[in-house]
């Protein structure tokens, strides 16, 4: 059976298997071991109609139980107003193509600029970047940030943030060859008498959460003006939802403010997929990884977006520009 969305046809596939001089496309896979491969079949359920699989997950959903759940470790259930749907799909914002391709992406690079914009807005810093994977992957790009600014190895986080952050920064810190640390928390705040003693000549970074993981609105600020004495980049990572109130992380003195945008209204989807922010202060902006998008003017005096500080043609989130 051919279908139209399937890219080769049966000819296609014979002309480049006599190209590159095989019989079959198992043969592809003669260099994994034997030992390896999976020779069982496969316990897969029967496969369902579309109509099918929406009748059995809609019976499934009645079993929820129709309370709040706190219990999320920084994903929570939020409101969605019907008017998002409605707005993230229109044709203006929702473009086929890529960023880097601006005649024909301003509705994806707008969406962005907006986006960048009310991060900057929320945590008073001067620059925000797109394309954080989640909140804890930005703390890990910013520990990288903080590396190529200080050019040191060794980062401090408190004991307070989320124990989920902390293992991503262990998984990440390692081959990279930097130091992780943990700072300990007495009275469910970081034990500033710890961090003093535990800063040195070798850390690149400081790490605090606001609210922190047992809930407390901790005071950053302290920590800031630690890390700042040693020549230490300090890194917040903050709840959006709490910075309409809360004091920002540049009223905190954060070089850098990172964090998950699952707050402001991304399903909780069993954990993920989530968003991540970045901010930054303008005389490191450059060090800032993912994507920066800007206004200009095309030949007609047009407003126009663009991608801005760009040092090569396509990267992925975490390589520095």
């Amino acid at each position: 059976m051919m279908f139209k969305y399937f890219p080769h046809t049966d000819e296609d596939i014979l002309a480049m298997k006599q190209v590159i001089g095989i019989a079959s496309l198992e043969e592809l896979f003669n260099d994994v071991p034997k030992e390896v491969l999976f020779r069982r079949e496969y316990d897969i359920p029967y496969a369902m109609s579309e109509m099918e699989l929406r009748s059995y997950f809609a019976n499934l959903a009645q079993k929820n139980a129709k309370t709040v759940c706190f219990a999320g470790l920084g994903v929570y259930d939020h409101y969605n107003p019907a008017v998002i749907d409605a707005l993230v799909e229109r044709q203006e914002f929702l473009t086929a193509y890529t960023p880097y391709q601006p005649e024909v992406s301003q509705g994806t690079l707008q969406y962005i600029f907006e986006f960048q914009s009310m991060i900057q807005m929320l945590t008073g810093l001067d620059a925000a970047n797109a394309s954080m994977y989640d909140g804890a992957t930005a703390t890990a790009e910013a520990c990288f940030m903080a590396e190529a600014i200080t050019r040191k190895k060794g980062i401090l986080v408190s004991e307070t943030v989320n124990p989920y952050i902390i293992d991503v920064l262990r998984t990440y810190c390692q081959p990279r060859g930097l130091d992780l640390k943990i700072v300990p928390e007495k009275d469910g705040v970081t034990d500033l008498e710890e961090l003093k003693d535990m800063l040195g000549d070798d850390i690149a970074a400081v790490i605090g959460q606001k609210p922190n993981f047992l809930g407390i609105i901790e005071e950053m600020a302290p920590l800031a003006e630690l890390a700042h004495q040693n020549g230490a980049v300090f890194i917040e990572n903050a709840d959006l939802s709490a910075l309409g109130v809360l004091k920002t992380p540049a009223e905190d003195g954060a070089d850098i403010a990172v964090g998950d945008c699952q707050a402001l209204g991304i399903p909780m989807s069993f954990g993920g997929p989530g968003a991540g922010f970045m901010a930054t202060v303008k005389k490191h902006v450059r060090k800032l990884p993912g994507r920066i998008v800007g206004i200009s003017h095309d030949t007609d005096g047009k407003r126009a977006y663009v991608l801005t500080l760009q040092a090569r043609e396509a990267h992925p989130p975490g390589k520095s520009q």
